[in-house]
């Protein structure tokens, strides 16, 4: 009955989330359902249980996402990302609509800019293009799911998404962890991904499937556009990779966070080391927006500054809420007697003699349970990670592999039909999950499946 009532909350979690209800105020109420059932006190729960994870979670993240979201904005309104999608659909042109659609958003992913503002940068052109070369327009949101949430997103080394942020923070290592095996499993998805595509495409327009008859969110796209040049605008996507990188990969003063352990504040990471990645992004990002602000800001419109970067902060808040209240409801749930036989399960998966497979599965089924890749990760990580690291150590693995596997593993099955990142794409490109989704699915089982082969890579070759 413990485990019962665990999976009525995580089905009344999922249900609310997909008929559009906040999860920031739905999963406290289910997780209190789920702890009172189980005899735990509803009020303590909520303000020193779940407040206290999610507060934890925000405080640990919450510039990342800040500085993020403000950086993506800038990049969308002077016009920079939608220069950078432009030139390389313009350059490879109509018959190679899907790769140009899939390369556009892996250049502004890998650059930093946001999941979201990569979307509507990349959309009004992609359908353009689609429309020019009579391809299906079903097929758009398979291209940019592929381009910008799977290898970018977090198999590549460095690449500066939240979801290769995450396990920084709890294993100690740093962005660049495990860079064989990310590259080449990122490859390997880029390949199996574009393919199934093409295929796609190919079997519809042989049916005579064409571009369709749409009405909804069509892009006005005009000539005489005035987008700052891609020179220019991929200054400040390099600059937070390269800022990035060197800050990732100086040497740190081991002792930079005594003088706060002596003031007896409450800190959220052990070790310098375990922070560095985190500290690195936010200089690099901080040193993109400055660049963004340089170049694009006479392409803004009067107040435009201004605007961009309060949308960019609130929007923000939304983002990094639902996130620490998904995190918030994990910590609840993981608290209950009827977890330990659910834990004990996932940590009993001893597939291969070490705790890789048991990562992967723990982490891409709390992703999927919550629809979010941040959220699955940063909650599996919170209450596995010890123990993951201890089995790590215990047969010489290094922390990188457990790094870059429960990455891979959290953009598996958080795309499912109740993700918010997969709702909002559809409501963008004009499209019902009936049209388009199973692409996206297509995608979701391709990089879910990834994750496993990535582990049998490491394990036959020993690829790190």
């Amino acid at each position: 009955m413990e485990v019962f009532g665990i999976a009525l909350s995580l089905f009344l979690l999922i249900f609310f989330a997909y008929r559009g209800y906040s999860v920031i105020l739905f999963a406290p109420v289910w997780a209190l359902m789920a702890a009172v059932a189980q005899g735990l006190p509803i009020m303590p729960t909520y303000t020193e249980l779940f407040m206290a994870k999610a507060v934890t979670y925000i405080k640990s993240f919450f510039p990342v996402f800040m500085l993020g979201a403000v950086f993506g904005k800038l990049m969308e309104d002077t016009g920079m990302a939608k220069s950078i999608a432009h030139a390389i659909i313009e350059k490879l042109g109509p018959r190679h609509a899907i790769l140009s659609t899939v390369i556009s958003c892996a250049i502004l992913t890998y650059g930093g800019v946001s999941l979201f503002v990569v979307v509507f940068a990349v959309y009004p052109f992609a359908a353009a293009l689609f429309k020019e070369a009579g391809m299906p327009k079903r097929f758009i949101p398979g291209c940019i799911i592929l381009g910008a949430f799977t290898f970018t997103m977090d198999c590549l080394p460095g690449t500066p998404q939240i979801q290769n942020i995450i396990p920084t923070n709890f294993l100690g290592t740093s962005v660049y962890a495990a860079p064989v095996l990310g590259t080449v499993s990122g490859a390997i998805i880029f390949v199996i991904g574009m393919t199934w595509l093409n295929y796609r495409v190919k079997s519809a327009m042989a049916r005579g499937e064409g571009y369709g008859d749409h009405k909804v969110n069509e892009p006005d796209i005009k000539d005489d556009m005035n987008y700052p040049s891609w020179q220019l605008s991929v200054l400040p996507l390099l600059t937070v990779l390269i800022v990035n990188y060197i800050g990732n990969t100086i040497a740190w003063n081991p002792n930079l966070l005594q003088p706060f352990a002596a003031m007896k504040i409450p800190l959220i990471v052990p070790a310098v080391k375990n922070v560095v990645s985190i500290w690195a992004l936010i200089i690099g990002l901080v040193c993109g927006i400055v660049l963004s602000v340089v170049i694009g800001v006479k392409r803004m419109p009067q107040g435009g500054l201004a605007k961009a970067l309060n949308v960019g902060t609130i929007g923000s808040l939304l983002a990094i809420m639902n996130t620490a209240s998904e995190v918030g409801y994990g910590n609840v749930i993981a608290s209950l007697p009827g977890f330990k036989t659910i834990a004990n399960a996932m940590l009993g998966i001893h597939i291969g003699n070490s705790p890789l497979v048991s990562e992967a599965v723990t982490v891409t089924s709390i992703a999927g349970i919550t629809g979010s890749a941040s959220g699955g990760m940063a909650i599996a990580l919170d209450l596995m990670a010890k123990n993951w690291l201890e089995w790590a150590n215990a047969i010489n693995m290094s922390p990188e592999v457990l790094h870059r596997i429960a990455s891979m593993a959290s953009g598996g099955l958080d795309t499912l039909p109740h993700n918010g990142a997969v709702i909002t794409l559809l409501a963008v490109c004009g499209l019902t999950h009936r049209e388009a989704y199973p692409d996206i699915f297509a995608m979701t089982v391709i990089k879910t499946i990834m994750a496993f082969v990535a582990i049998a890579l490491h394990m036959v070759f020993g690829f790190i």
